[in-house]
């Protein structure tokens, strides 16, 4: 039983509002959905439409209006890893920095959305230099993180590094 308004996703990513026990406009409906989630959603539906090439202000502008208070760090994941996804390491690069500007919290699950969106970019540099402002930030990185840099080192044919990292993983007892 769903409790009234409250925000369901079917799995083609549409949505639809609980009446009560009823469910209007969704198939295959999970609950759940809050308005956060929505406006997460819909975020990063106009971050994907934003025109190329990329504006900083553009992408900047669209994450104020949508979270003019900040985003919770479940929607901020959710948002960097749909960019990640999307293969929009530009984009994934600039809303990180709009966190880290304003000051919103900034996780584990975050970076590793990131460093994701550099390995599949193949872009092991900016992949390393994340890992490595995840240490100055002391968030602590797991093995999913890890794997992320090593698979942007594997990208970019950086065995060295990529060794590297796993030593690193090892000496750190990850």
């Amino acid at each position: 039983k769903f409790q009234a308004g409250t925000w369901l996703a079917d799995h083609q990513g549409g949505v639809a509002v609980a009446q009560g026990c009823q469910v209007y406009g969704a198939r295959h409906c999970r609950p759940g959905r809050t308005d956060e989630t929505q406006t997460g959603q819909t975020l990063l539906q106009t971050l994907l439409r934003l025109r190329q090439p990329l504006q900083e202000s553009s992408v900047f502008a669209a994450l104020d209006q949508a979270f003019p208070e900040g985003p919770d760090p479940r929607t901020s994941t959710r948002i960097l890893g749909g960019l990640a996804k999307a293969q929009q390491l530009d984009m994934a690069l600039l809303a990180f920095s709009w966190h880290d500007m304003n000051k919103h919290e900034l996780n584990g699950y975050h970076f590793c959305s990131v460093i994701d969106a550099c390995a599949k970019a193949g872009m092991w540099t900016d992949a390393l230099q994340l890992l490595g402002d995840m240490e100055r930030s002391r968030v602590e990185a797991d093995t999913t993180t890890f794997g992320a840099a090593i698979s942007a080192c594997e990208k970019g044919g950086e065995w060295a590094q990529a060794l590297q990292l796993l030593k690193m993983m090892t000496q750190s007892m990850v």
